[in-house]
């Protein structure tokens, strides 16, 4: 566990600062499953949230893929688990992290 707590903190370090020290963005696309007949529920209550730069209804295996940004990916972490998964009508997320 404590690798996994490392390499975070690493990959966090890395992602928010660029070759000039400047601060930038972590950023991560939200793939989501709803539950039949909730996909634009679920759109509309994610265009609301903060952190949000891009909700959109999809065809294939997803009904949605959300883009969010964030200072750290701990913060993208947090908005994942805390304020997506309870919005009523998702079923199941996969979040993958821009590099």
């Amino acid at each position: 566990m404590a690798e996994s707590t490392g390499n975070s903190q690493a990959i966090n370090r890395w992602i928010t600062r660029n070759a000039g020290g400047e601060s930038i963005m972590a950023k991560a696309f939200v793939l989501i499953e709803t539950t039949v007949g909730r996909t634009k529920e679920v759109a509309t209550a994610l265009n609301d949230l903060k952190g949000m730069t891009s909700v959109n209804a999809v065809t294939g295996p997803y009904d949605v893929i959300a883009i969010i940004e964030a200072e750290t990916l701990n913060e993208i972490g947090d908005i994942v688990t805390q304020v997506i998964h309870p919005i009523p009508g998702i079923s199941r997320t996969v979040t993958c992290l821009a590099v």
